[in-house]
C-alpha cells in the first residue's frame, strides 16, 4: 500500500556490498578501541534506556539514505512512479536519488528548494559537523539523513557516525529515529504530515494513545484530534482518485495544520447538536481548504453561512448539477434484510460538490487527463468556477457578520462593564473590611461613572419611540440626575 502503514513498517533486504560495509565498519571500530584513550560516542534512547555506541568516520560514498525515514514519507508521494519505484528497489541509484531530492526540498511543495537545508549545507561548510549521525552495520543512515545530503554537496568525503548494534531490526532503527526526533533539543521538526504519519506507526504497533500522547508531549486529546485529521486526509485522498488513477498526495495537505484543527473542533462541536449539519460544514470547510482559502476565510463557513445558503447563491448552474441531484438512496443492511435511508440529502450534495472538487483538483496536476467529462472541458476551468463561487459567498458572510459584530458590539460592552462593576463590588466590600478603601479615589471614579452614565442615556434615547425598559430606566436615571 503506497505510503500506508505496510511501506512504513517494512522490512527492507540489505543494500548492496552490505556484507562489505559491514566488514569496513568493524575494522573502523577495531582501530578505535585500539587506539586507547578517550573515545566519542552518542547516546540512544532503546525502550527508555540509554545505549551508548561508538563514533567513527565512514566513506560518504558507502552510506545509504534511509527509505523509512520519518523526515519525508509524507514527501515520498511527491511523484508516484518515484515513489514505486523506491517501495520496489530503495537502494538503487534512481530511489536514493529521488530521497537525495527530497531531503533538500520544502516539506509543502517538494518543486521547490528549501531554504534551511542551504543553510545546514553553508553551516556544514563553515564549521563543519558538529553532531554525529546514527548508522546501522550496513552502513543505512538512521540519524543524519539531511546532514549527509547537506555534506555530499558541500563535496566532503566523510561523516562522522555512531553504528547501532548489529543486532538492530528495522522495528528497533524506526524507535530509535523516533525517539531521536523527539528530544526536546531536536533542531529540525518533522513536517506536520510527517508527524501524522509517525504517530499513526506507534497505534499500529498496539501503542495505548495515552502513551503515544506522552511521547509527543501534547495531550491524549490532541493525539484523537491528529488521528481524526490524518483518517480525513487519507479519506480526501481516496476520494479525489479519478478515473485516470490520479489523485492527491499526503504533501498537498502540509500547510492546512491550523485549518484542518480548527474544523475538527468546528465539527465536534455541531455534531453533539446536529449530526448532519456537521457533515455539511466539515464537507463545505473541506472544500474552502482545498480550494485555497485562508484560515481567516474559511471560518465564515460556519452555522450562519450553512442556513443562509451564500454558496448556493452563487454555485455556477454546472455544479449544482452535480451536487445537488436526486433523494439520497436507502442503505440496505447486510444479513439484516432491511433497508436505512442513506446520509441526508444536504449532506449527500455537499459530499458530491466536494468530490467535484477534490478530483478537478487532482485532475489539474496533470492538465492532459481530463476524466471528469465538465463542460468546459478542463479539471482547472471546474476548479476555477468552484473557487470563484466560493470566493463571493465566503465575501458575502463575511460583509454579513461585520454587520452582525457592529450590532452587537455595544451591547457586548455594556455586558463586560456590567461585570467589571460587579467585580468592584467586590473590591470595595474587600478594601472597606481590610481599611485600605482610598475614598477620595472610589468618589472620583463614581463620579467619571455618572457622567459616562448620562452621555451613554442621551445617545441611547436618540430615534427610538417606544424605548425598552432598560433603556427607559437609563433615561429616567439620567433625567433625574440632571433635575
Amino acid at each position: 500500500m503506497s505510503g500506508g502503514i505496510g511501506i512504513m513498517l517494512g522490512e527492507f533486504a540489505p543494500p548492496p556490498r552490505a556484507q562489505e560495509f559491514t566488514e569496513l565498519i568493524k575494522a573502523r571500530l577495531k582501530e578505535a578501541q585500539s587506539k586507547g584513550g578517550t573515545r566519542e560516542s552518542v547516546t540512544i534512547d532503546v525502550n527508555g534506556q540509554a545505549l551508548y555506541v561508538e563514533v567513527i568516520t565512514l566513506p560518504l560514498s558507502g552510506l545509504y539514505y534511509n527509505p523509512g525515514t520519518h523526515r519525508i514519507r509524507a514527501q515520498r508521494s511527491h511523484k508516484p512512479e518515484l515513489e514505486k519505484a523506491l517501495e520496489k528497489d530503495p537502494w538503487s541509484a534512481e530511489s536514493q536519488g529521488y530521497l537525495q531530492f527530497l531531503l533538500q526540498a520544502e516539506p509543502a511543495n517538494p518543486d521547490r528548494r528549501d531554504v534551511d537545508f542551504d543553510k545546514l549545507k553553508d553551516s556544514l561548510k563553515e564549521f563543519g559537523q558538529n553532531d554525529p549521525g546514527l548508522v546501522t552495520h550496513h552502513g543505512v543512515l538512521v540519524n543524519g539523513n539531511t546532514r549527509a545530503a547537506a555534506l555530499r554537496e558541500s563535496g566532503a568525503q566523510t561523516m562522522r557516525v555512531g553504528v547501532l548494534p548489529e543486532s538492530f531490526t528495522w522495528a528497533d532503527i524506526n524507535a530509535v529515529e523516533l525517539a531521536l526526533q523527539l528530544r526536546k533539543d531536536h533542531r529540525r521538526d518533522y513536517s506536520y504530515i510527517n508527524r501524522l504519519l509517525a504517530m499513526e506507526e506507534q497505534a499500529s504497533l498496539g501503542r495505548t494513545p495515552d502513551a503515544i500522547a506522552k511521547d509527543f508531549r501534547i495531550r491524549p486529546a490532541t493525539y484523537h484530534q491528529e488521528r481524526w485529521i490524518l483518517g480525513t486526509i487519507r479519506e480526501l485522498i481516496e476520494r479525489s482518485r479519478s478515473g485516470g488513477g490520479v489523485a492527491l498526495r499526503l504533501v498537498d495537505f502540509e500547510d492546512d495544520q491550523e485549518k484542518l484543527k480548527e474544523l475538527h473542533r468546528s465539527y465536534e462541536k455541531l455534531a453533539a447538536v446536529d449530526r448532519d449539519q456537521a457533515e455539511v460544514l466539515k464537507e463545505m470547510r473541506l472544500a474552502a481548504i482545498l480550494l485555497g482559502f485562508s484560515k481567516t476565510d474559511v471560518r465564515h463557513i460556519d452555522e450562519e453561512f450553512l442556513k443562509k445558503d451564500y454558496l448556493g447563491r452563487e454555485l455556477p448552474e454546472e455544479l449544482k448539477k452535480t451536487s445537488g441531484a436526486g433523494e439520497p438512496e436507502a442503505v440496505s443492511v447486510p444479513g439484516l434484510g432491511v433497508t436505512v435511508p442513506g446520509a441526508a440529502k444536504a449532506v449527500a450534495a455537499a459530499r458530491a460538490l466536494n468530490d467535484q472538487v477534490l478530483r478537478a483538483k487532482a485532475s489539474a496536476r496533470k492538465p492532459e487527463n481530463d476524466p471528469l467529462g465538465s463542460q468546459d472541458g478542463t479539471a482547472q476551468a471546474l476548479f476555477d468556477q468552484a473557487k470563484g463561487a466560493f470566493d463571493k459567498a465566503i465575501d458575502s458572510a463575511g460583509r454579513d457578520a461585520r454587520v452582525r459584530k457592529r450590532k452587537q458590539l455595544a451591547p457586548a460592552r455594556l455586558a463586560d462593564a456590567c461585570a467589571d462593576i460587579d467585580q468592584c463590588l467586590v473590591d470595595l466590600v474587600q478594601a472597606r473590611a481590610s481599611r485600605t478603601l482610598d475614598e477620595e479615589a472610589f468618589d472620583e471614579a463614581v463620579l467619571k461613572l455618572r457622567e459616562s452614565l448620562r452621555k451613554l442615556a442621551q445617545q441611547a434615547g436618540r430615534g427610538l419611540a417606544h424605548p425598552g425598559d432598560g433603556v427607559s430606566w437609563l433615561i429616567d436615571a439620567a433625567v433625574v440626575e440632571v433635575s
